[in-house]
């Protein structure tokens, strides 16, 4: 077993669609409730901190290994997925940081909006259509730590992954993996820090 740090920069726009529930206040028009609370789509820590769930990294580098399908050395047909699915695990979220100086974090009320005119059931080609916005930001650097509890998985393999799946799959909303082109990284730096 062994963890990999993972300095990550985004080469996208990054953008949330998390579902939220806050109550209309009386009288509230539909608009106005949306102008009001669009930016509770993000992820945040305590702090309002912008952050990527632990489960959308975790996502990310299945994804990627059945994308792929590479085959392992030395096992017949066997392919990466269920080694990611099974043998990778990653317990915290990335917290975002700002492009220049990588060490002040985003928080929530930097976010800019995006307008967009969307299906009223979120269901692609919906008949019903209605105006939302969505939390963006332009640029972000974060650090992934991925715990690796496969041996098979080595840096090597690991690295290869993650570097495809900053390109083909990305994080969050509208990423390649759903018909989109926001979310998508670079690696900047790859390193085991505890075996």
């Amino acid at each position: 077993m062994k963890t990999i740090v993972c300095e990550l920069e985004g080469t996208s726009p990054l953008s949330w669609g998390k579902y939220y529930q806050v109550e209309k206040k009386e009288g509230e028009s539909s608009a106005a409730f949306e102008e009001r609370t669009w930016k509770e789509r993000c992820h945040v820590d305590s702090q309002d901190n912008l952050l990527i769930t632990p489960m959308a990294v975790k996502n990310c580098l299945t994804n990627i290994a059945g994308y792929l399908g590479e085959k392992i050395e030395g096992e017949g047909n066997k392919k990466w997925g269920k080694k990611f699915e099974a043998g990778l695990m990653v317990l915290d979220p990335i917290i975002l940081y700002h492009n220049g100086n990588g060490t002040t974090p985003i928080k929530k009320e930097e976010v800019t909006g995006e307008w967009l005119f969307v299906p009223a059931d979120g269901r692609r080609g919906g008949s019903t259509r209605v105006p939302k916005c969505f939390p963006k930001i332009e640029a972000w650097k974060g650090t992934a730590r991925v715990i690796v509890m496969d041996d098979k998985i080595d840096l090597k393999t690991f690295e290869r992954h993650l570097r495809a799946a900053g390109n083909l799959i990305g994080f969050l909303r509208f990423r390649p993996a759903k018909n989109g082109y926001y979310g998508r990284f670079k690696v900047n730096s790859v390193k085991v820090v505890e075996e």
